[in-house]
């Protein structure tokens, strides 16, 4: 596929949209990857982190061969090196293109879906029916949102807030539930779940955390802030090891999350939050 340099302003973010009346890919938008990526010094010949964008996806349904609707959940991964993301209110449209629409079976339903997706992001996109189980907080990240901090820098993103102790080597996984950026085009809050796991210099907690927050009122896409998130602590505190994973809320049916890693880095058991 060729990889188009595909902008937000074509998209269908900020528009009125007439609802689909029969299945249709030519819906779906890709954004070139790109566009975010060279803003913070990235190139995709040389990217420094694996990982993929995982959607959930809850508000599916299609007809089914004798036209009776027929209701379901679903997972999409995105590779992160595909050259496109796939825009989210294009997804949206897309699936809801399936409602008033007959096909034999699941199958059917789910070959069409990875096929569609595969061909806008450039790459080949897994689709499996149902959603990952709820986190049960069982794990060993440990929240910095309790931190006595006081912060007043809400954007841009302040990467020189992340500072290390160069003496102190550790392992350890580190989350916050405050992360909090804004789209681009409709100004909308989206709030995520962050964790970042990581083996190097011991992360000064309270700085990670105004580092986090000085996202809230930065406009940027999930998988962007994400990327940005995992550049900025890499630059800053060189780690051996890097994993940062954003589980971001829903918003017309679907969630978004984002996960980079140094290569080599064992894929994050897939988990919702409570607020997802």
């Amino acid at each position: 596929m060729t990889t188009q340099d595909n902008s937000v302003a074509g998209s269908a973010l900020g528009r009125h949209v007439d609802y689909p009346q029969g299945y249709d890919p030519g819906l779906l938008y890709p954004i070139a990857r790109t566009l975010g990526r060279h803003a913070i010094g990235l190139r995709e010949e040389a990217l420094p982190f694996i990982g993929h964008d995982r959607w959930h996806a809850y508000e599916l349904s299609w007809l089914d061969a004798k036209g009776k609707p027929v209701v379901a959940t679903a997972t999409f991964e995105v590779p992160a090196d595909a050259p496109n993301l796939v825009e989210s209110k294009s997804l949206k449209l897309y699936l809801n293109s399936f409602n008033a629409s007959r096909f034999d079976d699941a199958d059917a339903v789910r070959a069409s879906i990875a096929g569609d997706l595969s061909r806008v992001a450039g790459a080949p996109v897994r689709v499996a029916f149902g959603l990952p189980p709820m986190a049960t907080g069982d794990d060993d990240a440990v929240s910095i949102d309790a931190l006595d901090v006081a912060i007043d820098h809400y954007g841009p993103p302040r990467a020189d807030f992340i500072r290390i102790d160069a003496d102190d080597v550790v392992e350890e996984t580190l989350a916050s539930a405050l992360l909090k950026s804004n789209c681009p085009v409709t100004g909308q809050p989206d709030w995520a779940h962050v964790r970042i796991a990581y083996r190097g210099p011991r992360l000064d907690r309270a700085g990670l955390l105004r580092y986090l927050v000085s996202f809230r009122d930065h406009a940027e896409f999930h998988e962007q802030c994400v990327e940005r998130v995992f550049a900025d602590v890499l630059a800053q505190a060189r780690p051996e090891r890097l994993s940062v994973e954003a589980r971001y809320t829903r918003r017309g049916g679907l969630d978004i999350n984002p996960w980079r890693a140094t290569p080599g880095s064992v894929t994050p058991v897939a988990r919702r939050e409570d607020r997802q």
